[in-house]
């Protein structure tokens, strides 16, 4: 299997970190073509692999898959028996289902915490993080995203659902988030974003981010 990720820029782009954490935690091989993001041709450049227009979107052979979660259950179906971990998903069917029911809550939801708290891995902005959390929507979202994290590392963690999954690769860049604009959280909590962000792969991708030089949105 001959793959190729399509991304964006690794500061930023929160959507393209989940599926390449997904994938370079489990071992999964693949090349990468890096696209920035919001600049005059870049829709243009992104339709040349993704008919959404959108990153990050997954080349296989003939196939294209264009979707985050898309991409980490089609790899996870592709390679899970080939994994030394096994699955991105818990084995037991009950964790699973709240596994991804926890996953699609982060796909769908949470406007407000990206408009507010955009991913921005490079910097430290306390004072944005303050003016964002003064905000009702913001402090209501961040709350849920804390009882998720506590309702699922109550059965021990360290991961969300005890050894990485998908979850923990959708919730990465809340992680990022959370340390860019200065979110308290609680010893739990802490050590879990801890935990995400040693990672080698997320190590790796933290070390490229910070060696871009574009910014984009200021």
């Amino acid at each position: 299997m001959s793959l190729t990720l399509v991304i964006g820029n690794k500061n930023y782009s929160s959507w393209s970190l989940r599926p390449w954490l997904a994938m370079k935690h489990a071992g999964i091989q693949f090349s990468e073509v890096n696209l920035l993001l919001q600049r005059a041709d870049t829709r243009e450049k992104i339709l040349r692999y993704s008919p959404s227009g959108r990153v990050p979107c997954l080349i296989d052979g003939e196939l294209t898959v264009f979707d985050s979660l898309a991409i980490c259950e089609y790899v996870n179906e592709k390679t899970s028996d080939r994994q030394v971990g096994g699955s991105l998903w818990p084995h037991d069917v009950a964790e699973r289902a709240r596994a991804r029911s926890v996953v699609a809550e982060m796909h769908s939801g949470f406007a407000a915490l990206r408009t507010h708290m955009p991913m921005n891995i490079r910097s430290r902005e306390a004072d944005k993080g303050a003016a964002a959390l003064r905000r009702e929507d913001v402090v209501a979202e961040v709350a849920r995203i804390q009882a998720v994290w506590n309702d699922c590392l109550a059965q021990g963690g360290p991961m969300l659902f005890g050894n990485f999954s998908i979850a923990d690769a959708f919730y990465a860049p809340v992680v990022t988030r959370f340390a860019t604009y200065g979110v308290k959280l609680s010893p739990l909590l802490t050590a879990y974003s801890e935990n995400v962000m040693s990672l080698p792969a997320m190590q790796q991708w933290i070390t490229a981010a910070k060696a871009e030089t574009e910014t984009i949105g200021t």
